[in-house]
């Protein structure tokens, strides 16, 4: 007689062949209202693809397939190769055809950045690890515009598919790039020989590069192709790739340049400011990351919680698990909503807000993406922890935002910073938290102003991060959302972790909501 030993049943289906933006209302919402209507079927066409089944099966080879660095061919010659899975080269390149990499500077009209906020979201819920790429690339056209000779070569060849890395940092320094090494020998007007070592060059199978060097004037920014104007390699040289706790599809180096060409991206001594034009971009990629992070973390807890039934009843069902996965839902909505009110910023060419909430979103989003993905995993038990489901490679990624671009405490700095400079940037900022009318963001923020010393700073960041998102949420959030926000990031009836929601709070419409 046979016995069934091994007969499965009560176990999710994964989360595939759905359509990822039109699945997450918050995004789609803000799609049309932050100016960017005209993508709507643009983004829904996205969506589908990379909802697909074969489309997120690339995300996990990519990442079960890291990338093998190559320094020299089997007759000893230097090559300085990645070699990438097919499942990468797939990723990529479905994000280069829908312009992701480059959309603004490709299609110039209003709403632009908020269109590929949209876009860039999409995709990172589904796999991150190209986002390193498509970011340096986007980021890059702002920098290289201060050099127009250089601009009007090097952009059309972004538009065809050409990709930028970045490589500030050194090891003995860090964020604190002032103390670069790295040595500029001038060779003309505009042309430089580099000589020195880079701790983290960011996606260096690319086909530029934005570098800081000291020249004669001071720490000044390079563009350094990979291939000489005459196609021979430049000296440009891998020493290996880094071995990360996630990001690991994204290959990650060390370089040596030795007497590598480059040309001058601004005056000599001002590296600094020129280089900012890219990271205050990249910036903003980091928040949509983080939040895309979120939104996908939340999907796929009320996803597995909805078809798993433990005690006589779906997961989703039971009291305590509704309550962590609405508030996992409103931090994700409130995180999504912030990140593309502020691509709207960058279409406005607005400033001061600008200037100020993409250093206080950086730092407060990309901080929550850890603790929501960890949130969230849990929500799966035991199968969260293994490889084979998706939520494992979101907690790995979740850190990263935080640190790229510089972390929390870089934040903090830039954001007293810009205050101290820009007074008004700090105006903007309660200018739109005002513009709720709300009598509980009135009180939140009566006495921020006192915060204003660093050893307080991330305090103030915080506390005008949430009245950002509480403001944004009581505008165009369901009630039930906004005041679930409020009731425990301002006024204190939640706790310190997620799934503290007070009682009262309408889990039914916020969870239907956000399921996918």
């Amino acid at each position: 007689m046979e016995h069934a030993t091994h007969t499965v049943f009560n176990q999710p289906p994964p989360l595939e062949d759905y359509n990822v933006f039109a699945a997450d209302r918050p995004l789609a919402e803000a799609l049309s209202r932050e100016g960017a209507g005209w993508a709507g079927e643009r983004a829904r066409s996205f969506g589908e693809i990379v909802g697909r089944r074969e489309t997120i099966a690339w995300g996990f080879q990519a990442n079960e397939n890291r990338p093998v660095l190559r320094t020299h061919d089997r007759a000893g010659n230097r090559i300085d190769e990645v070699e990438f899975h097919p499942s990468w080269h797939s990723l990529l390149g479905l994000a280069v055809e829908h312009g992701l990499h480059a959309l603004p500077w490709i299609e110039p009209r209003p709403g632009a950045h908020v269109a590929r906020a949209a876009l860039f979201s999409s995709l990172a819920q589904v796999e991150a690890g190209v986002g390193c790429p498509l970011s340096m690339t986007y980021s890059a056209v702002p920098a290289l515009r201060q050099e127009p000779g250089i601009a009007a070569e090097w952009e059309p060849r972004i538009k065809s598919g050409a990709l930028f890395g970045m490589a500030m940092t050194e090891k003995q320094g860090g964020s604190d790039v002032r103390a670069n090494t790295t040595r500029a020998v001038p060779l003309s007007e505009s042309e430089y020989e580099l000589t020195g070592h880079k701790w983290f060059c960011s996606a260096p199978m690319c086909d530029a590069f934005l570098v800081l060097a000291q020249a004669p004037g001071g720490l000044t920014c390079f563009l350094l192709p990979r291939r000489l104007p005459d196609g021979a390699r430049n000296r440009f040289h891998l020493q290996r790739l880094k071995d990360k706790l996630g990001n690991r599809s994204n290959a990650s180096s060390e370089i040596e340049l030795r007497a590598a060409w480059a040309r001058r991206i601004g005056e000599e001594g001002r590296g600094v400011p020129t280089i900012l034009e890219m990271v205050m971009h990249t910036r903003l990629d980091c928040v949509i990351g983080s939040a895309a992070s979120m939104r996908q973390g939340t999907a796929q807890a009320i996803h597995y919680t909805g078809h798993r039934s433990t005690f006589g009843r779906r997961l989703i069902d039971h009291a305590l698990m509704r309550n962590v996965l609405a508030d996992l839902a409103v931090e994700s909505e409130a995180a999504t909503v912030a990140m593309m009110r502020l691509a709207r910023a960058y279409d406005e060419e607005d400033g001061p807000f600008r200037r100020l909430a993409t250093a206080v979103l950086k730092y407060w989003t990309c901080k929550r993406a850890p603790m929501h993905a960890a949130e969230a995993l849990e929500c799966l038990g035991g199968n969260g922890y293994v490889e084979e489901w998706p939520l494992a490679r979101l907690y790995r990624e979740a850190p990263l935002n935080s640190i790229w671009e510089g972390s929390g405490n870089i934040q903090c700095l830039d954001v007293l910073r810009a205050i101290a400079k820009t007074p008004e940037s700090l105006e903007a900022v309660l200018e739109e938290i005002s513009q709720a009318g709300d009598e509980r963001l009135d009180a939140w923020v009566a006495d921020l102003r006192e915060d204003l010393s660093e050893s307080r700073a991330r305090r103030f960041v915080e506390r005008l991060a949430l009245a950002l998102q509480a403001s944004l949420l009581i505008r165009h959030a369901p009630a039930a959302v906004a005041d679930a926000f409020c009731a425990t990031r301002l006024a204190g009836e939640g706790g310190r972790a997620f799934g503290t929601l007070p009682a009262g709070t309408d889990f039914a419409a916020i969870l239907e909501r956000h399921a996918v």
